[in-house]
């Protein structure tokens, strides 16, 4: 089933590509069913999960090269599911909004289910190396959606994207190639080098390996000062390529934080988790008050993912921190990052659906040059609203669950860097407050009075992802229970090594 997952929108995309005589609205209906069907796929993967298990679960092997020890291995637990689950109802959000230019749309659907099948197979598999291919091959997607149906300085934007993220995918290689010759017999079976920890004492080589993979996944997360492609590519990108950029590619930056040095190497990560708690902490307040300055809706937008993948890493910092004790905080922070991961990619990826609509009806960003949408566009005001609101984490809504359970564990952990962290919620909320006045509120501008609200599909995609923004903040209890189990594992797990 997950493997099915994988290929299907593979093989999806190889099919718009070749079949001959389709028109663009049966290119584009034949890709939302195509990218509906690994979100179902999912669902009924839940239904067989057991969610008080801590072990990888559902899995599917077959050898590939058992002299080197790699084999095609998927299977989940709690944390990749559930960002599998977020990855493909984003991918069907993107899919199914409507394209801003419509050019080369056979390409464009095809490079998106090209991108879906790298994505899910980032969070599905279990192999390292294969955990790399699709690392790599998800860069390809994504410089070819930016660099093709971007606009502005697309073509530069996309090069930034791709040096920069390449250089980091090429020190996790090292790292990965470090980590697996440690062991004997060779082998890539993440579960295994979980379990066994070659690198355990082994001192500077340890230490090393850490930082080859912490390098690579700050750069894709991204955290200050390795952050400076991400607007760009943003700003660039057409609205359904940001939403994917933000919601799934910069969470293949924190989840492999979680599942390599955090899990595979909790020694070296216990001993450098308080200087990657103040980088977490810098991200957080750098881009708050940058997100601040920024005259550009989508540019704005951008700069405060800087800012809540901050969050993130700052929940996983204090999970792998060297401390005795205190194992209960530091699962509730390491549940806070998991659940901000899911809450940003529903958010943000829905505030750059948004904010690719608004270029598509009026060709620019600049908030100078709005003022007043509610009174034409109601529709599109209220889905902002909420969404901005989640954003800054107003309570009821997902961001605040999130934030919430980061905030209590970190408190336990990094005192300090917690109450300081708290300043970026401040700055946020300002931000958001003062871009929804000077776009939506206030006079309306005279060239805004023929601007078109939201049509059918837009309003279905905003109003899907909107619920389930509510649902979280309101009854989060189904989501947790998904998490908790493998967050309670990998910190009981990191226990002896820090002392615990």
């Amino acid at each position: 089933m997950l493997t099915l997952a994988i290929f299907l929108p593979l093989a999806g995309a190889l099919v718009l590509l070749t079949a001959p005589g389709l028109t663009e609205r049966t290119l584009r209906q034949l890709a939302v069913a195509l990218a509906a069907v690994p979100f179902l796929l999912l669902l009924v993967a839940w239904t067989r999960f057991d969610t008080g298990g801590a072990a990888f679960q559902l899995v599917e092997e077959a050898p590939w090269v058992p002299a080197l020890g790699v084999a095609w291995r998927v299977g989940v637990d709690g944390i990749s599911l559930a960002l599998a689950l977020m990855t493909a109802l984003v991918f069907l959000a993107a899919v199914a909004w409507p394209m801003e230019r419509a050019e080369r749309v056979r390409q464009y659907y095809a490079w998106f289910l090209f991108l879906e099948a790298m994505s899910l197979g980032l969070f599905l598999t279990l192999d390292l190396l294969f955990f790399y291919v699709f690392f790599d091959l998800s860069l390809v997607g994504m410089f070819f959606l930016i660099g093709r149906w971007g606009h502005g300085e697309r073509q530069a934007a996309a090069l930034k994207f791709f040096i920069y993220t390449f250089v980091g995918s090429l020190a996790i290689l090292l790292a990965i190639i470090a980590l697996v010759l440690s062991t004997d017999p060779l082998t890539f079976d993440m579960r295994t080098l979980i379990a066994e920890q070659p690198l355990a004492g082994a001192g500077p080589m340890a230490t090393l390996v850490f930082l080859g993979f912490v390098a690579g996944f700050a750069i894709k997360t991204p955290l200050f000062p390795v952050h400076t492609w991400l607007p760009p590519a943003h700003v660039d990108a057409p609205g359904p390529a940001s939403a994917i950029l933000a919601a799934v590619l910069l969470k293949m930056g924190t989840y492999g934080m979680v599942r390599m040095p955090l899990q595979m190497l909790p020694e070296a990560f216990a001993a450098y988790a308080l200087p990657l708690a103040v980088l977490a902490l810098v991200s957080i307040l750098w881009g708050a008050l940058v997100a601040f300055g920024q005259t550009s809706i989508k540019r704005r937008i951008a700069y405060t993912s800087v800012n809540h993948m901050g969050y993130t890493v700052l929940g996983i910092a204090a999970a792998g921190a060297l401390l005795s004790g205190e194992e209960a905080a530091r699962q509730l922070a390491l549940t806070g990052a998991v659940v901000e991961m899911v809450a940003h990619g529903l958010i943000t990826g829905a505030l750059f659906l948004i904010a690719g609509g608004i270029w598509a009806r009026a060709g620019t960003y600049e908030m100078d040059r709005f003022g007043g949408l509610a009174a034409v566009a109601p529709k599109l005001t209220v889905a902002t609203v909420v969404a901005a609101f989640a954003s800054l984490g107003l309570p009821g809504l997902a961001g605040f669950v999130a934030e919430v359970q980061i905030f209590v564990g970190t408190f336990a952990v990094f005192p300090w860097l917690a109450a300081i962290g708290l300043l970026g919620i401040l700055v946020t909320a300002a931000l958001f407050l003062t871009m929804l006045r000077q776009v939506f509120f206030g006079p309306l501008a005279q060239e805004r009075r023929a601007f078109p609200d939201v049509g059918r599909v837009e309003l279905a995609v905003l109003a899907g992802m909107m619920a389930l923004v509510i649902l979280i903040g309101v009854y989060p209890t189904w989501l947790l229970d998904m998490v908790n189990a493998a967050t309670g594992a990998i910190v009981a797990s990191a226990a002896p090594a820090n002392g615990g």
